[in-house]
């Protein structure tokens, strides 16, 4: 199987291809694609898009566009050809054997960063079971090994059914072990969660799209030293601090999870249920939002549709758009507070800047009020908000 090289001495030079089908919010630029290159450690050389009914049953882009790429690619040097959408195992093979070079899609991209990020134990295990899931699809004829040699007189040789019979039983294998250690790992989580409801704990997690700003708002709240970057998927592991809120009297639990983003593929979204558990457990959700990203309604589709895969969606929420600071000064909000319509209801929604600490001070205010309210309740928060004609 094709890897992506991601060593400083060599890195890949990338061309990125992107197909549009018509399907809204197409990336024509490829930015996002670019950024998780670059954030596996690959440099893209080149950029290229089209636009097709349907995918090529055999080259995805069809031959005359791979003839194209093929050009495009010596002219630029590229090493390494990388795709925007998911690629069948057959397409990834027949391109690669067309282009003569490697040819990787978005999920392999994704598993990589997760592979290179992930720190804990958990999140190693998560990340294995999805790598091994997404072998488990690329066996069939996908490697020159797995053939046998031709036989006597009369036999018409062929794949080695056997040795692929044999890598599948043993992949098979190794995702029954790592399913089982992350069990494991899931029943302590759930340990500690029954302990901290015992303890009458106030959960809150913060959730959103990756890079923004979510681990630097978590170290700003709590004044902790979690990992911050300017990055995708800086954070993979979930980190869980204690907040005290003056208004409330009482510290809150707050947890900062892994970043969501579009077309995460499905296996890691399995892989992951241990870690985003604490989303689904959670009292309260802050959906952190990059505001200074054009694109953040898409964004935020792509946050509540993952919310809804692992049923987090009916959780409360409190929208915090984050960069305020890297909004331009025309382009400011006249008001910090208000509300946002997710789905047809009225979301409190807090203007901050996390890196610059502005507008903290009400945040924290409002998580107050709302940590009081489900003490009085003793239910799940009524998440509402008032706000005064002179707050901006």
């Amino acid at each position: 199987m094709s890897s992506i090289h991601t060593t400083a001495a060599d890195y890949a030079r990338v061309l990125l291809v992107g197909v549009d089908f018509g399907l809204p919010h197409f990336d024509t630029e490829l930015e996002e694609l670019g950024l998780l290159a670059e954030t596996a450690g690959m440099k893209p050389v080149a950029r290229l898009t089209c636009k097709r009914k349907a995918p090529d049953a055999a080259l995805f882009v069809g031959s005359g566009k791979a003839d194209e790429l093929r050009l495009l690619a010596q002219m630029h040097g590229a090493t390494e050809v990388l795709f925007d959408q998911a690629l069948s195992p057959a397409q990834q093979r027949n391109l690669e054997r067309h282009l003569g070079l490697a040819v990787n899609d978005r999920t392999l991209l994704i598993l990589e960063i997760f592979a290179q990020r992930a720190r804990s134990h958990e999140g190693k295990l998560q990340v294995e079971l999805a790598r091994l899931q997404y072998l488990s699809t690329r066996l069939v004829r996908r490697w020159s090994h797995l053939e046998r040699q031709r036989g006597g007189i009369g036999a018409r040789g062929g794949p080695g059914e056997a040795q692929i019979e044999l890598d599948r039983r043993m992949i098979g294998e190794s995702i029954k072990r790592t399913q089982e250690r992350l069990l494991k790992v899931k029943r302590q989580r759930s340990t500690q969660r029954r302990q901290r409801e015992r303890r009458d704990t106030f959960n809150i997690s913060l959730v959103g799209y990756t890079n923004a700003g979510k681990s630097t708002l978590f170290n700003a709240l709590v004044k902790a030293k979690a990992y911050a970057a300017d990055q995708l998927f800086a954070t993979l592991d979930t980190t869980t601090r204690q907040l005290y809120l003056g208004e409330a009297g009482r510290s809150v639990s707050l947890s900062d999870t892994v970043g969501f983003i579009r077309e995460l593929p499905h296996g890691l979204v399995d892989a992951f249920q241990a870690t985003l558990q604490e989303a689904v457990d959670a009292d309260l959700l802050l959906h952190v939002v990059d505001a200074s990203n054009p694109n953040f309604p898409e964004q935020m589709v792509q946050v509540q549709k993952v919310l809804a895969e692992i049923g987090a969606s009916s959780v409360p929420q409190l929208l915090v758009f984050n960069k305020l600071d890297a909004i331009a000064p025309e382009q400011r909000p006249t008001q910090l507070q208000d509300t946002y319509e997710i789905d047809g209801n009225p979301v409190p929604r807090f203007f901050v800047s996390a890196k610059a600490m502005e507008g903290l001070a009400a945040l924290r205010q409002q998580l107050g009020v709302v940590v009081l309210s489900s003490q009085q309740s003793h239910a799940h928060p009524v998440v509402t908000t008032e706000f005064d004609d002179d707050q901006a």
